[in-house]
């Protein structure tokens, strides 16, 4: 018995037949198995009779063309077959198609879907330990990327010539110049906040003149240079991360390596010295901002005049109160030039690693500045600094 399925006309369009030789089924394709044939293929072959017969042979002798789609639609029939418990003797096509065939047969065994167990104590325990040894990884790898740093900056400055200057002065006014009107306008609304609740909460006593002396302290030990860190980590830090790994993406890279150059030299030591020049500058920028935003704030709210304010503030702020926020701020910025640039380097060569890299960098500069700076402050407070 013969079956055959092919169209009306169209010479060239894709066919099969079916003929039975005792206990073999023998399947003999033709014509142009191509992406355009099908969704009128599909049917048939999925509905393939193949009862009574204990071998299925495929004939492909006569397929004119064959594309991804015909290769999957030959491969699928082959596996419904073997699934019934029939032996198929392998799709022997011509030696054009040969690498085709056996990329789709051999790659393209996607294994089942498994849903991983819900609302388990083991799977959240799993989970848990999973990130910490991805932390505990992360750390072993900035410390050693940290040696690196440093070993290059030591050899820098044995060389001076090494440092590249005009690549310097492009990162200082990417990181510094660039960065003013974001970090004056959130440092003023900062001070304007701050200004307001503490007059909200001193007024209760009567000490609304103490409104500056939360100012003056708050701001120039801990806000102001937490404030510029956080969005130069934001901004400046993400954009080392982007920049570096985007050239890995393009293979600017393997040109730089190849080309005989030191990455690190190149790369990493102008963002790394530029950040940490100009940061203490935008620290004392915001500091200044935030005290303006406080003094505004206490003069349409309080009635403090602006000498009042200053003489306020002038008693309230001694000893190491204006140096504590810019003696952190090369520390800030050396962490987050070394986040930055990490993470720009171990991005992967795709576009999605790129993002999810950036991400990573700007959350994890920023909660180890967050972390340093309350090293910083305890130890400040030990010792009575």
């Amino acid at each position: 018995m013969v079956t055959v399925a092919r169209p009306a006309t169209a010479a060239d369009a894709a066919w099969y037949s079916i003929e039975r030789q005792g206990d073999t089924l023998r399947l003999v394709v033709g014509g142009f198995w191509i992406i355009s044939e099908a969704r009128r293929l599909d049917p048939g072959l999925r509905a393939l009779d193949a009862a009574g017969a204990a071998r299925v042979e495929i004939d492909c002798g006569a397929l004119g063309r064959l594309d991804t789609v015909g290769a999957w639609l030959l491969l699928r029939t082959k596996r419904i077959l073997e699934h019934r418990g029939l032996v198929v003797q392998p799709v022997n096509v011509r030696s054009e198609y040969r690498a085709l065939v056996h990329t789709i047969d051999t790659e393209c065994r996607a294994p089942a879907v498994e849903l991983p167990p819900r609302h388990r104590f083991t799977a959240h325990l799993e989970r848990l330990g999973r990130g910490l040894s991805h932390a505990l990884h992360q750390g072993y790898e900035l410390v050693g990327f940290f040696g690196l740093i440093v070993s290059e900056t030591i050899a820098t400055v044995v060389q001076p010539r090494r440092l590249r200057v005009a690549a310097l002065v492009h990162q200082m006014e990417e990181t510094g110049l660039n960065a003013l009107p974001i970090v004056g306008l959130l440092s003023f609304l900062i001070g304007v906040v701050v200004a307001y609740q503490g007059a909200d909460q001193l007024r209760q006593f009567g000490a609304e003149v103490f409104t500056v002396n939360l100012l003056g302290v708050g701001i120039l030990r801990e806000l102001g240079g937490l404030m510029a860190a956080i969005i130069v980590a934001g901004r400046s830090g993400s954009a080392f991360t982007a920049q570096i790994g985007t050239m890995k993406v393009s293979e600017e890279l393997d040109a730089i390596q190849v080309s005989g150059l030191n990455t690190v030299e190149v790369l990493v030591l102008p963002r790394l010295l530029g950040i940490m020049l100009t940061l203490p500058l935008l620290t004392f920028y915001s500091n200044a901002m935030g005290l303006i935003g406080g003094a505004v704030m206490c003069y349409f709210d309080l009635h403090i005049t602006i000498p009042v304010f200053l003489h306020q503030l002038r008693s309230a702020v001694v000893g190491w109160t204006f140096w504590v926020g810019l003696i952190k701020a090369p520390v800030f910025a050396f962490i987050i030039a070394l986040v930055g640039c990490h993470q720009g380097f171990k991005v992967e060569r795709n576009a999605s690693s790129v993002g999810r890299h950036t991400t990573q960098a700007v959350v994890e500069s920023i909660f180890l500045v967050i972390v340093a700076d309350a090293a910083f402050s305890i130890s400040f407070s030990r010792l009575g600094i």
